[in-house]
């Protein structure tokens, strides 16, 4: 089993920056790709950010030039450093993990960007 724990989200004005952290524990030598979803009122949950082991990322367009994902190894953690913030971007962010066939997730944490 493997446990994610998000934090860092909270409360911004719209052009600010907030860096969100997602600490992996558990059978933690399991864990190969992390990511961050989000998922805003009335909307699917979508994908923000993915780092695989190898340390390559991809973003949603979106997001692209003003999120950074990325990973501390020799700690399980994944980060994502949100700048440029936008009411947009305005949701709860969950962190999610995979190992083998397992997808895990975190319990998320609200961002909220004002305008």
């Amino acid at each position: 089993q493997v446990q994610l724990m998000e934090s860092g989200g909270g409360l911004v004005q719209a052009g600010g920056s907030l860096r969100l952290s997602c600490a992996a524990s558990g059978s933690i030598s399991s864990l190969n790709g992390m990511a961050w979803y989000r998922q805003a009122p009335g909307k699917q949950r979508e994908l923000v950010a993915s780092i695989t082991g190898g340390g390559s990322a991809v973003y949603a367009d979106s997001v692209k030039g003003r999120f950074t994902i990325s990973r501390l190894y020799g700690k399980n953690t994944v980060y994502l450093q949100m700048n440029s913030l936008k009411p947009e971007d305005t949701a709860v962010y969950y962190c999610r993990a995979s190992g083998g066939i397992y997808l895990y997730w975190g319990q998320g944490t609200q961002v909220t960007v004002s305008s």
